[in-house]
């Protein structure tokens, strides 16, 4: 509930610093003269100020006694993380932080799910595997650089309604796809999908924390955030399973009922979340200018995610190519990585609690080891499975830190900051799966894991490179650690 103060409503007496006696401020925002009588001041009627009738004041706003007073932004954002002004059960507001993350997940295996379906959907549109992955691209490109000017236009939106609305249109959208006759129809509505994708990312953690009390806004944080290893480990293999039992246009129909039933889920469980802390589009651009640090995080999460996505979105052809994977191995491998990424997480949760830095390197480490793994001994299944279980820890590491080095860069300035990590994120794994696509078509899918280790490498490297300024120590409840 929004508890910003109405302009309209009436304002506190203060003081008269010249006599000190009480004056009545102006009701309604009109300027309002008194004349004085005898008795003292009195009111338009010429009542005296002990017997004029004080002005009423709207339930629930009440000014704090004395002088001082707290302006609208600051009630705003007091209110933001005040779980008081919403009275609750407590376990309806955990449904809400569970609605959220299923909404995460359906939006996150929405975006990556073509990446396990690449080979059927080519072949069923007659198009060329590297043209499939613009599926991906689109997706990732309107979800990243729409983010920050949908959430500007959408400020005066209840987050209720809009989460509800995006989800609306992510229910259409996989429908849409799944009985589209054209890949051009796809592509637009992947194109449109992705929209809302980013906007979600950029409410979602901040909605789930305004659900709980303000000492719980860290733990539910991290619970939205566990969508991501849930969705890894579950749900896009699920889809390849989906794919191979069915096809992959019934695969989409099934992610649109059950999108649609995280619609209902958000509907019945989250309350009226009225938007309290939009930030304009100008000074979400002008950040990384006058931040150096959030610059260089913002660099280095470029790099690792073009790398990391290049190759992760032509995985499947590769196995498929270097160690004539079946379906069915593709999948166990794909939940093989998606196990090793929880993994990560709950590793890196401890870690960077020490030295966030470090536990960035040796992610990113990790990365490009198993990418040079994937070239030398992912020629069977048993190599295949080593190098997926590494990949999936480093990546679970890597997410987290990353996530944990922006806010440690920009902590005053945490919305905006991921505002353009969102931005920079999405943008990143539309252009590596757009980059993959064009090295998959041209030099072989062989060459897309060079990429990735090459874009790993130097994002490594640029961490090196860099002062430990990103590895000093962050309290715990600022951190985005496991639950």
């Amino acid at each position: 509930m929004d508890s910003s103060i109405d302009a309209r409503a009436p304002l506190s007496t203060g003081r008269n610093p010249g006599r000190g006696r009480p004056s009545p401020r102006p009701l309604h925002g009109r300027v309002t003269r008194f004349r004085r009588s005898p008795a003292g001041r009195s009111d338009r009627c010429g009542r005296s100020a002990a017997t004029a009738p004080r002005p009423r004041r709207r339930s629930g706003l009440a000014a704090p006694p004395g002088p001082s007073r707290i302006s609208a932004q600051e009630k705003q954002k007091e209110d933001m993380a005040t779980y008081d002004e919403h009275p609750r059960s407590p376990l309806r507001a955990w449904l809400g932080v569970s609605a959220i993350t299923a909404s995460l997940f359906v939006f996150l295996t929405t975006e990556l799910m073509p990446v396990g379906l690449l080979t059927p959907v080519s072949a069923s549109l007659s198009i060329s595997v590297g043209l499939a992955g613009l599926m991906v691209t689109l997706y990732g490109v309107s979800a990243g650089l729409g983010v920050p000017f949908i959430v500007a236009w959408t400020r005066r939106v209840n987050r209720r309604v809009l989460l509800s609305t995006l989800l609306a249109i992510l229910a259409l959208g996989n429908t849409i796809t799944a009985l589209a006759p054209t890949y051009p129809l796809v592509l637009t509505t992947r194109l449109i999908m992705g929209f809302a994708s980013g906007v979600f990312w950029a409410i979602g953690v901040s909605m789930a924390m305004r659900l709980v009390p303000e000492r719980h806004a860290s733990r539910a944080a991290a619970i939205v955030m566990s969508g991501i290893s849930i969705a890894a480990v579950v749900g896009i293999p699920l889809g390849t399973i989906l794919e191979g039992l069915t096809g992959w246009r019934t695969t989409f129909l099934i992610w649109a009922g059950l999108s649609a039933l995280v619609f209902l889920a958000v509907v019945a469980t989250i309350p009226s979340l009225p938007s309290t802390n939009a930030v304009s589009v100008r000074e979400v651009f002008g950040l990384p200018l006058k931040n150096t640090q959030l610059r260089r995080v913002l660099f280095t999460v470029v790099l690792f995610v073009l790398g990391h996505f290049g190759a992760y979105t032509f995985v499947r052809p590769y196995l498929e190519h270097s160690a004539s994977a079946t379906p069915f191995v593709i999948t166990v491998v794909l939940m093989v990585y998606g196990a090793g990424g929880a993994a990560g997480n709950f590793i890196a949760g401890h870690t960077v609690n020490r030295n966030l830095r470090g536990s960035f390197i040796a992610g990113c480490a990790g990365l490009v080891t198993s990418l040079l793994l994937l070239l030398t001994i992912a020629h069977g299944q048993a190599g295949s499975l080593i190098t997926m279980i590494l990949w999936g820890v480093s990546f679970g590491v890597v997410q987290l830190s990353q996530i944990n080095m922006t806010q440690a860069a920009a902590p005053d300035t945490f919305e905006a900051a991921m505002s353009l990590n969102t931005m920079a994120y999405n943008t990143s794994i539309a252009l590596g799966a757009l980059f993959g696509g064009l090295f998959a078509d041209h030099l072989g899918v062989t060459s897309v894991v060079w990429f990735g280790v090459a874009l790993t490498t130097a994002s490594l490297l640029l961490t090196l490179g860099t002062r430990r300024r990103t590895s000093r120590t962050v309290p715990d409840d600022a951190l985005a650690t496991h639950p």
